[in-house]
């Protein structure tokens, strides 16, 4: 036999099947959001000049999902960090891209690089932009408070 629940009381949830997972869901600072943006760019710069002979579209197509990614983990504190972050991050990750000898043969192969690709950098840009403004003005996750758990049912 069970014991009736007290007024206000919540239903314990149901557990979940062992097979069921979440997809991850992490929460980075600003800075945190910069370095992952930036480092994951650069790896994929390399592979890009690895296996695909440095082809700029390819780094470009591969640059749309990390900047999505960066503005749907950055923080709520944080968020307008994003659309700053990426741009800067696909600069870094082209400098594994491009070519050229000495400083400043690397320095006109990525301005150039940065001029024919503003297509995909503005993109990425963008969306990052977009899903910050949604995310900002999306009500956060409502918990109730110490005080909401404390307050003896309405009624007694």
């Amino acid at each position: 036999m069970t014991r009736p629940r007290p007024a206000g009381a919540r239903r314990p949830a149901p557990p979940r099947p062992p097979a069921v997972r979440r997809l991850p869901d992490p929460r980075l600072t600003g800075l945190g959001g910069g370095l992952f943006c930036a480092a994951v760019m650069l790896a994929l710069g390399s592979l890009d000049r690895l296996l695909f002979g440095s082809s700029l579209t390819v780094y470009g197509v591969l640059f749309l999902p990390v900047s999505v990614l960066t503005a749907m983990w950055v923080r709520r504190g944080d968020l307008m960090t994003g659309p700053v972050v990426v741009p800067i991050a696909f600069a870094a990750g082209l400098l594994t891209v491009t070519g050229g000898e000495g400083v400043g043969g690397r320095l006109m192969s990525l301005f150039t690089a940065l001029a024919t690709q503003a297509g995909w950098l503005y993109g990425g840009t963008l969306a990052a932009g977009v899903i910050v403004t949604v995310r900002r003005f999306q009500p956060a996750g409502r918990r109730p408070g110490p005080q909401a758990r404390t307050r003896p049912p309405a009624g007694s």
